[in-house]
Order: structure tokens, then sequence, then C-alpha cells
């Protein structure tokens, strides 16, 4: 893998990969002319659509690895029609210590990881051997610039996108030391009102990282989900919103959370999954991502792809057994056009890929190649 270069640099801090960022494919899409890649668009115009908007092919980058405009530009411009610009905040939010990603190796022959198993609490070997099918930790804290930064790229990176091409926000809100439950709901609103000022189509409410504590997250709260999203949609009106879910065990608690938002009407979709926790360890089982309270991290690629194929499909029955008209975005493992294909059959009506399309800029178009 030395000769490749990931669009993001897994080996430069994140905030060298902000401020000079993308690199590889994605570096010389950008100098490549002034429009969106010709092969996103067909004569007959977009023959898909996400939240309501018309796409080419219903396939992106989920939020994570495109920090800004630059990156979401070069995105486009490589064929992938949905760009997640990543989670942003109501504040300015720092980011962990470098270094941020290694290679994960789980020890079963396909490289996967299993929810719940005892691997993911024994540890799992983590190390700088970038190896395909690749497999990554995501340890980043969800950083953000603050909304005077953000807000005007975001605009720039909407106006980027071409014909059946949708730059797709995520935000979250951000629970600070002393704050109260209510406070932390008007975050969230205040949050998604700062979106909506940027002109955004559609937006998506990140509840899948550890945002409520050391590995807690949101969305195993669907009532709290529930009412947050009751707060957001005060704000953003007839914005269409879409929830990105981590991996949720329990049948009951996921059709909880489609009860609790789809229900009401405050949800038009859920994005599912981000990651999963596990314990990393170097070759000597010493903690492998330095720093107090980073013995475990969240785990995304080639690992997690049963993981997200089962959620989707779950929610997919869920969907059916409650009648209720609500997207699915399948995120999780997306490697090939094969693995495309897994989540739209799976139920999802759309599919990213982050970890997947960091190590392969071609991805989209391979995956439109083989339609």
């Amino acid at each position: 893998m030395s000769d490749f270069e990931p669009f993001y640099d897994v080996s430069r801090s994140y905030e060298d990969n902000y401020e000079q960022g993308p690199f590889g494919a994605f570096a010389e899409a950008l100098k490549d002319g002034n429009g969106a890649d010709a092969a996103g668009t067909t004569s007959e115009g977009a023959s898909a659509s996400f939240l309501g908007q018309p796409v080419n092919l219903p396939f992106g980058i989920p939020a994570g690895p495109l920090l800004n405009s630059r990156f979401t530009t070069a995105a486009f411009r490589m064929g992938f029609d949905l760009a997640t610009y990543k989670t942003v905040r109501s504040r300015a939010w720092g980011c962990n210590p470098f270094p941020n990603v290694l290679a994960v190796h789980p020890k079963s022959a396909d490289g996967s990881l299993t929810p719940g198993s005892a691997e993911l609490d024994e540890g799992v070997l983590a190390d700088t051997n970038y190896e395909t099918p690749i497999s990554i930790s995501n340890s980043f804290g969800v950083p953000s610039q603050s909304p005077d930064a953000w807000q005007p790229d975001m605009r720039v990176a909407i106006e980027a996108a071409g014909p059946g091409q949708v730059l797709v926000p995520s935000f979250q809100g951000s629970r600070v030391e002393g704050m109260s439950e209510e406070e932390y709901i008007a975050d969230h609103a205040t949050t998604a009102r700062l979106v909506k000022e940027t002109g955004a189509k559609l937006m998506v409410m990140n509840t899948s990282c550890p945002n409520e504590g050391h590995n807690r997250l949101l969305c195993h709260n669907p009532l709290l989900v529930g009412r947050i999203t009751e707060a957001v949609k005060q704000e953003i009106g007839d914005i269409p919103l879409m929830v990105k879910l981590a991996y949720i065990p329990s049948d009951d608690a996921l059709e909880l959370m489609v009860r609790s938002t789809v229900g009401h009407g405050t949800v038009q979709g859920f994005s599912t999954i981000n990651t999963i926790s596990a314990k990393l360890v170097d070759a000597n089982g010493n903690q492998a991502l330095p720093g107090a309270g980073r013995d475990r991290s969240g785990v995304c690629g080639n690992a997690i792809r049963g993981a997200g194929l089962d959620m989707v499909a779950r929610l997919a029955a869920i969907r059916e057994k409650l009648g209720l008209d609500f997207a699915i975005n399948g995120v999780g493992g997306v490697v090939s056009p094969a693995d495309y294909q897994a989540y739209r059959d799976a139920g999802a009506d759309s599919v990213m890929s982050a970890t997947g399309a960091m190590w392969d800029a071609e991805l989209a178009h391979k995956i439109k190649a083989s339609r």
C-alpha cells in the first residue's frame, strides 16, 4: 500500500488534512476543470432520488473524511453523487490527538467483526500495516470548526454540486459540562438552524458518536432522540432530516427509535451504521492509540459490513411491519460494486462508503460501470 495515497492522508494530522487536503486522485480532480464529473451525469437526467433530491446514482461518501468544500467538491468530480460534509457543531471543537487512524486486523478469516463478540473487549490488533480489504480505526472525537468558518464553506460546498448531485450536511449537538438536558436539546436545534442558513436542501443528525460520554451513544436513548428531533424540526421545517445510527442490537430498541421519530413525523430517514467500538491493541497487547480514554475506538471499513447489512435489513423489516415511509441509507464496509448491490438488496435506498472510498477513489466510477 506504500504507493497509494488516500484522499485523507492518515499519516498527517487532522489539522494538516483540513488545511492541505485532499490528496491523491481527489487533489488531481480539483485541477481538472470547473464542472462535476461527466460520468455522473446522463442526458436523461437523474435516475434516482435521495430524500426528495434527484441524484444520478444514490451512492456517495458519509460523514467523516470530507472535511471541507475542497474535499466535497473533489468527491463530486470523482463521481460520488452524495457528498456528506463532515459533522459540524454550534461551536469549535478540537480533534483527538494524532494518530487518529490505524489499520485494524480482526482475527476472522474474512476480516469481519461481530457486534457483541468477546474479541471487541479482549483486543483487536491495530498497526500501520494498511492492507485491502481495508479496516481502520476512527478516533477523531468529532472535531468541528466554528460556525463562522464552516457556514460560508458549506455554502461553497453546496454550490459545487453538479447536476444530479447533492451536498449532505451532517451536524450534532454538543454536550458540555454543566449543561442541562434541555440545553443539550436546544444546542441540536441551534446547530440545525445554522445548517439551514447555508441553503442546505436536507441534513443528517449524528447520534452515533460517543457524544454522551465514554462509549455512550445518543442513539441508545431513542426517547431522547425523539425529543431532539422534534426540536430540530421546529427549526428546519420541511427540510428532510435523516438520523445517523450506530449498530443497535435490540429489535425492540430499533423499533422504538423508528416510532419515536418517523412515527411522530420528525425524521424522514436513517443512515446506518457508523462504526463498531473495539479495544485496539498493538502486537504486544498494549493500547494501540496513545492517550487517556483511547483504549477503545470505532472501527470502520471491511470489518463492519456484516453489521451494516444486518441493520439495514432489520430497519427495512420494521419499515414494512409498521407501514411507515422512510429512507434507509446503508453504510459500512462498502469496498466494491458487489457491496453496493448487497446493501440495495438488503433494503437500502442509498449507499455510502467512507473507508472504501478513501482507499479507492474510483469506487463510484466502478459502481456506475457495473450497472
